[in-house]
């Protein structure tokens, strides 16, 4: 028969690995739903049909057959997204430790240079993720220091998409740079 003193005790440890696990699978739970938040929107933007594309498929596919020359930029033209992972970098320290997180997209010019992306995404992302890390959380506060980042980025892109940009004086493949999240801690 078991007594008063020995049934708490074992209701007391069997309560607190209990909890435990029900923190861990909350937290597993919702890392899968951030994942597949952030896959399903990227898809979505991967996946959506290019305006200048939507003729009948053989006229389609022999324009990503030709070579890629300097095309007319169609500024009515939806927009083309690409939605980078995010970014976790520590700052160069100003007063203790600092991190700061950024989740942004890239406007692109055409669906090949979103392909393009993807070949170059380990050196893009190890170029920018140095860039991020050598900023102080003082530069990047207002608003200023948000636009000068992304024109640095925007830059960086473009130096490695199409090098030959920068010398013959064009805009690159990445029009632009938006940052979708902004977290300094």
């Amino acid at each position: 028969m078991a007594t008063k003193d020995s049934k708490p005790a074992g209701d007391s440890a069997e309560a607190t690995p209990a909890k435990s696990s029900k923190k861990l699978l909350i937290i597993i739970v919702a890392a899968v739903v951030l994942v597949l938040a952030l896959g399903g929107t990227a898809a979505f933007f991967l996946l959506k049909s290019n305006p200048e594309h939507d003729e009948e498929n053989g006229e389609a596919a022999v324009e990503k057959a030709k070579p890629v020359k300097k095309k007319k930029v169609d500024r009515e033209a939806a927009p083309i997204y690409v939605a980078l992972d995010a970014f976790t970098v520590n700052l160069v320290p100003e007063n203790g430790d600092q991190f700061l997180q950024v989740i942004a997209a890239v406007e692109v010019e055409d669906a090949q240079t979103g392909d393009q992306l993807k070949v170059y995404m380990p050196k893009l992302r190890n170029d920018i993720t140095l860039l991020l890390s050598s900023k102080k959380a003082s530069e990047l506060i207002a608003k200023e220091g948000k636009q000068r980042l992304a024109e640095e980025i925007k830059d960086q892109m473009n130096h490695i998409l199409d090098p030959a940009a920068k010398n013959k004086k064009r805009e690159g493949p990445i029009r632009d740079v938006l940052f979708t999240s902004f977290i300094i801690q």
